[in-house]
């Protein structure tokens, strides 16, 4: 097994944050950078930081810092951004319509190329260059097109049974908007998203801002 794929799932979550972080280092040309440099910019500890690392193989130099191209790269190929993948968006309501207008996906490796609906108000429109298509039609789209991943962005009683309806079809990657878990057997991945848990975190911060404000 390699080191990467024991890289613990929380460290895993924080990579997308870095890789962000040096995108822009890249961009304004800067070389290299420290944790200590890291820590202040993302409010991590340089501890914290050069632990994450470690599980990536030790990539930085004592005196040095981490050379900023090399780890943009591994941390890339980690999250799997050196690999194109296909995605297909079922549920064309606001959400449907946001991620697919979402133009910074196929930099990050995801092409999205086909949306579904079952709303004949919506069926045959546009969205981003893409016809809304009916789920009716979803089988044979997939007989002719390799999708890796499916958004879900289908009302909650309709998830479970359109998640098990792509699997069924072949796709192993669920990328799930609706407010309920899904939870599937391990050749299947799964990442529930969940807006208004990030939304109530936010209450809850700005909340204790307000009281440290008061004190």
């Amino acid at each position: 097994m390699s080191a990467r794929s024991r890289i613990p799932g929380a460290v895993i979550r924080r990579l997308p944050r870095y890789y962000r972080y040096l995108s822009t280092l890249h961009q304004l040309g800067i070389v290299r950078v420290s944790s200590r440099d890291m820590s202040k910019a993302l409010g991590l500890t340089s501890s914290q930081i050069r632990q994450d690392f470690s599980n990536l193989g030790g990539l930085g130099l004592q005196g040095y810092g981490y050379d900023v191209d090399s780890l943009l790269k591994e941390i890339g190929i980690i999250l799997g951004l050196d690999t194109m993948y296909n995605l297909i968006i079922i549920g064309a309501g606001n959400l449907g319509h946001a991620l697919s207008n979402y133009q910074n996906f196929e930099k990050r490796g995801f092409r999205i190329i086909g949306v579904f609906d079952v709303d004949q108000r919506i069926i045959g429109k546009k969205v981003n260059g893409l016809t809304v298509m009916h789920m009716d039609e979803l089988s044979e789209f997939l007989k002719e097109n390799k999708a890796d991943i499916a958004a879900i962005t289908v009302p909650r009683t309709y998830a479970r049974e359109v998640a098990e309806k792509v699997i069924s079809l072949g796709i192993r990657g669920i990328w799930n908007f609706a407010p309920v878990e899904l939870e599937f057997p391990d050749d299947i991945v799964v990442e529930n998203i969940h807006l208004s848990d990030s939304l109530m975190v936010l209450g809850y911060n700005l909340k204790q801002e307000k009281k440290e404000n008061r004190a």
